[in-house]
């Protein structure tokens, strides 16, 4: 899969420091996956959520932080849309950020 943008998880993993890890390594698996539906996308990673619009939020480090991401199964690309706390997670419309 193609994923916009890194940067994103960038600045997110230099002010959470004990994200950088857990998100290099959904990054590397998620780069390297071809996902064509949710089921694929469950069956890689299992505890995942999916939402209208073709969101899915993924659970990282444990559950202590959420990203969520519009999949475009056709063209194989995954835009980062939010990376946060639970906290600033509890804030946003995962539907329509």
């Amino acid at each position: 899969m193609h994923i916009v943008s890194i940067q994103t998880l960038r600045a997110f993993w230099q002010k959470h420091t004990d994200a950088e890890r857990p998100l290099r390594a959904w990054y590397a698996l998620a780069e390297k996956a071809s996902w064509r539906s949710p089921t694929e996308i469950k069956a890689a990673l299992g505890n995942v959520s999916f939402i209208s619009h073709d969101r899915v939020i993924f659970n990282i480090k444990g559950n202590d932080y959420r990203l969520v991401v519009i999949v475009a199964y056709q063209k194989g690309r995954l835009f980062i849309r939010f990376v946060g706390t639970h906290t600033e997670y509890d804030r946003i419309d995962p539907e329509t950020i």
